[in-house]
């Protein structure tokens, strides 16, 4: 059997407001034990990648609008990975960058000709709000939403998604921490979604979610926000929630869904960094990365 190839695209622009934009997160997951884990499992590392703004898209307005013109350099990226065969692996400073990732996917046959993507969104809260939903106003809390083109447009158009994901297209896991205005949303969209039961169980919903997908999709990439974790697991974390998978529970249920041809990329996001307690967290977003590559590996 030839080797995974793989290819790992950073994101550090974080998009924050009135504060350092560039996040140290995503090089902490980099240099805390991928390339051994690589090793391991004898993949070849073709390239690492990180996103870098031109001199003239520093000086652009805003934060969040500097971010949307990062992720679509991600997109570049990870485009290019997919159409040599390489197992695109996102370490993103937090979910803001779903839509570079998401871009990527979708530029695989070039920017006029997009790819269908399915969406498997990993995380404890939906991120499904929009300004007029939020009660936090945080766009951390929006891009799922603004991926599926329900706000905040000059962002998906500056990283590069066009068109915004079909509602049917996405699939929620892990969540239990939701606005009430958001699950309002989610409902109304009739969204998939498979439980944290499902995970504990490893129920048929995750490949019935995944062949659902796949039946309206060319390509589904896998997002991890870490909250989705439990916190006893992912120590640190900025939004944590009761009640979640252990990372073993999760990365069984990353395993299965990577057997499937057309599941793609996977993307890492809000590692807690500096607040993880003893590298627990790190250990814990290692073996999501692990059950991918597993997955990849044991198909036909």
């Amino acid at each position: 059997m030839s080797k995974l190839k793989v290819g790992i695209t950073k994101n550090i622009h974080n998009g924050h407001l009135g504060a350092e934009e560039r996040d140290p997160r995503p090089a902490m997951i980099e240099n805390g034990g991928l390339y051994p884990l690589l090793d391991k499992y004898d993949c070849e590392l073709v390239e690492v990648y990180q996103a870098e703004l031109t001199e003239e898209e520093e000086k652009a307005y805003g934060a969040r609008f500097r971010m949307g013109l990062a992720s679509n350099h991600t997109a570049d990226h990870v485009a290019s990975l997919i159409r040599r065969d390489i197992f695109p692996i996102g370490l993103l400073s937090n979910c803001n960058q779903l839509m570079g990732m998401l871009a990527g996917h979708q530029r695989v046959k070039g920017r006029y000709n997009p790819l269908r993507i399915g969406l498997v969104w990993m995380d404890a809260h939906g991120d499904f709000n929009t300004p007029e939903t939020s009660l936090s106003g945080m766009t951390g809390g929006m891009p799922v939403a603004v991926s599926t083109g329900l706000c905040l447009h000059h962002i998906r158009r500056a990283a590069g998604l066009e068109p915004p994901l079909p509602m049917s297209y996405l699939s929620m896991v892990g969540l239990r921490d939701i606005d009430p205005a958001e699950q309002y949303l989610i409902d109304k969209h009739r969204l998939g979604q498979i439980s944290v039961e499902d995970m504990r169980a490893q129920s048929p919903a995750i490949m019935n979610e995944i062949d659902r997908l796949a039946s309206l999709t060319d390509l589904i990439y896998v997002h991890i926000d870490l909250d989705v974790i439990t916190s006893e697991e992912m120590p640190g974390h900025g939004t944590p929630a009761p009640d979640g998978p252990t990372a073993d529970e999760l990365a069984k249920t990353v395993e299965a869904m990577f057997t499937h041809p057309k599941v793609t990329g996977l993307g890492l996001a809000s590692y807690p960094g500096e607040k993880d307690v003893d590298d627990i967290g790190l250990r814990s977003t290692l073996k999501q990365v692990e059950g991918a590559i597993k997955g990849i590996k044991s198909r036909n």
